[in-house]
């Protein structure tokens, strides 16, 4: 079975300050809708309708969603999906479930496409998806074509833009289905320094795209620590929990992000450009779950393919108390970890700064 996807999670020191609320749900501020982009960890159900391996439509993903298997792949809800309850909208509709129809109070769409990546070649191998560039061409079809039909005026067009949010999570699998698979030939062009840097580069291009779109609110998550995953963790020899070199090589991208993200607010006008600086977050959990009321964080909470190293085998139980768990399969997280990390994102400016997502919604 290939490799499929990814997660999210990451490093950060360990006096992170960490904000715990008893419930996600906050009042409905400013932001219409929410626009979401990026692969498997964000995916609400697009790969549903693609030709790929990388489908999560059965069970048991989504043995704790209200609904049953939507296409996630975790058990339950994403960080999408609980900033979008935050914020008092619908959950975030794939875009391929409706092909781009854009309706009366459109609370946003979801583009995001596990397996894919930055780079347009990423995750091909195992068969059709959405790279981000793909996702972007298909935002721009939804403002240009398809929104215009609801609003009586461009300025109109451009305040609802403006006042939604853009979610960006995206990069981890140009590592784990691009540059640590033998198939491509990427390590060998480009050392880790260089390939950080060619993933931020083609990353800025979209993301100025996004902002010739209209987007103003735009908030991009780092890359989680892939080390830690047990598709890598449990198939590449080290010592420790996680494979630290190839933590390594994400940080070099995600400072590389970092400065990018402020650069791109301080040159375009009006933007407002947050980073999720999730990565320590992950890293932390992951180190001392028992903080986040977790108890294992080494082994996949559903029985998959390849000893707990790929994706969850159809129709197999999964274990009795996935909330105690870090990871739901071989690549991705629980809905528990998920929630921590939305929670984290949304109160804390420290892990999304220079503003959280409450701050950002207001600004």
């Amino acid at each position: 079975m290939p490799l499929l996807l990814i997660l999210w999670m990451v490093i950060i020191p360990d006096h992170i300050l960490f904000v715990k609320c008893d419930s996600i749900k906050g009042p409905n501020f400013a932001a219409p809708a929410v626009y979401v982009l990026g692969d498997s960890l964000v995916d609400s159900g697009n790969n549903n309708a693609l030709p790929t391996l990388a489908k999560a439509n059965f069970l048991p993903y989504g043995s704790n969603f209200p609904t049953g298997p939507t296409g996630r792949f975790t058990n339950g809800k994403t960080v999408a999906d609980f900033v979008a309850e935050f914020l008092g909208l619908p959950l975030i509709p794939p875009y391929l479930s409706l092909r781009g129809f854009a309706q009366a109070n459109q609370p946003g769409l979801n583009y995001a496409s596990g397996s894919c990546g930055i780079l347009p070649e990423t995750g091909k191998y195992i068969g059709q998806c959405l790279s981000f560039g793909e996702q972007v061409d298909l935002l721009q079809l939804t403002i240009e074509l398809e929104l215009p039909r609801l609003y009586e005026t461009k300025e109109k067009l451009a305040t609802y833009l403006s006042r939604s949010l853009f979610a960006v999570s995206i990069g981890s699998n140009d590592y784990i289905n691009n540059y640590l698979q033998p198939i491509y030939d990427t390590r060998t062009r480009f050392s880790p320094q260089s390939f950080a840097k060619h993933l931020v580069d083609t990353l800025s291009l979209q993301l100025q795209r996004l902002y010739r779109l209209g987007a103003r609110k735009i908030f991009a998550f780092e890359i989680g620590p892939i080390g830690c995953i047990p598709s890598i963790a449990r198939n590449i020899k080290h010592s420790g929990q996680c494979v630290e070199d190839i933590n390594g090589w994400v940080l070099l991208f995600n400072d590389q992000l970092s400065w990018l993200l402020k650069n791109l607010s301080s040159q375009l006008p009006g933007s407002n450009f947050t980073l999720g600086r999730i990565h320590g977050l992950a890293y932390d959990i992951a180190k001392n779950p028992s903080a986040y009321g977790l108890r294992d964080t080494s082994n996949p909470c559903c029985t998959t393919w390849a000893n707990g190293t790929s994706a969850c085998i159809l129709g197999l139980p999964p274990c009795p108390d996935p909330n105690k768990h870090y990871f739901w399969d071989g690549f991705h997280l629980t809905e528990a970890v998920y929630k921590v990390v939305a929670e984290s994102c949304i109160w804390n400016s420290s892990i999304c700064s220079p503003n959280s997502i409450k701050e950002l919604v207001t600004v």
